[in-house]
């Protein structure tokens, strides 16, 4: 299958936070980010879709690359369009949510350096617009 477009068009992302509680707290799974841009930020899981995947799939095979973790279910939970959200070109995100009894292992792999749980009332500096992506997740989830 080939498109060839006379205008420019945006790309499709997906995101997920995978959230799971510890004691009295909310944790958030977040990721390291190896490459340009946001070098070194954390980040939530995620990247860009295949041709041939659904968001749902997509989604699932970021997560599973990023940091190890599958089968866990996910459910769409926004989708963010801001026009400059992304520097490398007009980038819209579909995001996903999921949630485990509790903390899991993780590791960062493939594009990410690292993986790792944080109180999700207290998070590092992120990329994107990923700290608004939770805000909202937390206000209209949480």
């Amino acid at each position: 299958m080939s498109f060839v477009y006379k205008y420019p068009r945006p790309a499709i992302t997906v995101d997920t936070i995978v959230i799971a509680p510890r004691n009295q707290e909310m944790l958030i799974l977040l990721i390291k980010r190896k490459d340009y841009p946001f070098q070194g930020s954390w980040a939530l899981p995620g990247g860009f879709i295949n041709m041939d995947e659904l968001l749902i799939d997509a989604a699932a095979r970021e997560l599973s690359e990023e940091t190890g973790i599958s089968d866990v279910k996910l459910d769409q939970f926004y989708t963010f369009d801001a026009v400059l959200r992304d520097p490398r070109q007009r980038i819209i995100s579909a995001v996903f949510h999921g949630e485990l009894p509790e903390p899991v292992p993780v590791k960062g792999m493939d594009d990410a350096l690292e993986a790792k749980w944080f109180p999700i009332i207290s998070l590092p500096e992120m990329a994107f617009d990923h700290k608004e992506i939770i805000q909202k997740f937390v206000r209209e989830k949480l």
